[in-house]
C-alpha cells in the first residue's frame, strides 16, 4: 500500500491526505490549545487540530493538556477542582486565555479537530457538545484509557469516530508480530508514538497490520523533517507535529501537502 492510497473511512476522515495535525496547535510556540495557536496553524493550511479537554468543577469543557493550571500558565490548581470563572482568569505564558473547546468549534468551523478526553469528567461534556452542535464529522475522540474511548462509542455509536488506546495499541502491534491478540473493530486510527520505552511501535508490519483492518495510522509526536520522511516512506497516514512550518514543507517537498 502506497502512501498515496486511501483506506474506506469514516468521513472524518474523508481527505486526499496524509493527514497533517497541529498537535495542540503547533506546541513548539508555547502558546499551546490557545485559540491565537489553533488560528496561526488554520492560517499556515492546517485542516486538522489535535487538542485536549478537561471539565472544570462546573463542567465546562476546557482545551487544556495538563490536568493542572500550573506548567505553562500563570494561574495554579486541578482544572478538576476550579470553576470556570476561575480557569478563564489564567492566561497561557502569561498571555493567551485558556479556550472553551465549544469555543474552538465555533470559531473554526472548517476545522476537524482530534480530542484526547483527558478524564473521565470530561467524557460526557464532550459527546454532549459535539451532538448539540452536530459536529460528528469533525472530531476524534481519543484518550489513553482504552476503557474510556470505548464508553464512548458505545454511548455515541458509530457516528463518532475514535482512536485505539494503550490496551488497543498493544493489540495491533501484537498481531503485526503474528501473535494473537484482540483488536477493536470499532476505531478508525491507531494514534502512536514512532517508539515507547525504547521498543519501536511504528514500522512496516505495523503499517501493514492497521491498513489490512481498515485503520489508518496517525503518528506523534514528530519534530524531525528526516524521521517525518521516513514515515511518509512507511505509508503512515498522519503525523502530528509541533512544529507546523516542518511538517508542511515536508508534505510540499513531496507533492502531498493539501
Amino acid at each position: 500500500m502506497t502512501p498515496q492510497t486511501r483506506l474506506p473511512c469514516h468521513p472524518y476522515l474523508d481527505h486526499p491526505g496524509p493527514l497533517a495535525f497541529a498537535h495542540r496547535g503547533g506546541a513548539a510556540d508555547g502558546l499551546e490549545n490557545t485559540a491565537a495557536q489553533f488560528r496561526r496553524a488554520v492560517e499556515a493550511g492546517y485542516r486538522y487540530l489535535e487538542t485536549d479537554v478537561h471539565a472544570t468543577a462546573d463542567g465546562r469543557l476546557v482545551a487544556f493538556h495538563d490536568a493542572t493550571l500550573d506548567r505553562v500558565t500563570d494561574g495554579s490548581g486541578r482544572i478538576a477542582d476550579l470553576p470556570w470563572a476561575r480557569v478563564r482568569r489564567a492566561r497561557v505564558a502569561g498571555r493567551e486565555p485558556i479556550p472553551l473547546f465549544e469555543e474552538l468549534l465555533e470559531s473554526f468551523p472548517e476545522a476537524r479537530w482530534n480530542v484526547d478526553c483527558k478524564a473521565e469528567p470530561a467524557l460526557r461534556p464532550l459527546l454532549e457538545l459535539i451532538e448539540r452542535t452536530g459536529a460528528w464529522d469533525r472530531v476524534c475522540v481519543g484518550s489513553f484509557s482504552e476503557a474510556r474511548v470505548v464508553r464512548a462509542q458505545r454511548l455515541a455509536g458509530p457516528r463518532l469516530a475514535t482512536s485505539f488506546g494503550t490496551r488497543g495499541v498493544l493489540g495491533l502491534r501484537l498481531r503485526s508480530w503474528g501473535l494473537p491478540a484482540a483488536v477493536r473493530r470499532s476505531a478508525v486510527a491507531a494514534q502512536v508514538p514512532v517508539s515507547q520505552a525504547g521498543i519501536p511501535v511504528v514500522d512496516a508490519r505495523f503499517v501493514r497490520a492497521a491498513h489490512a483492518r481498515g485503520l489508518q495510522v496517525h503518528v506523534w509526536t514528530v519534530n524531525d523533517p528526516r524521521q517525518m520522511h521516513r514515515l511518509l516512506d512507511l505509508g503512515v497516514d498522519g503525523i502530528m507535529t509541533d512544529h507546523i512550518g516542518t511538517l508542511r514543507k515536508v508534505m510540499e517537498d513531496r507533492g502531498v501537502w493539501v
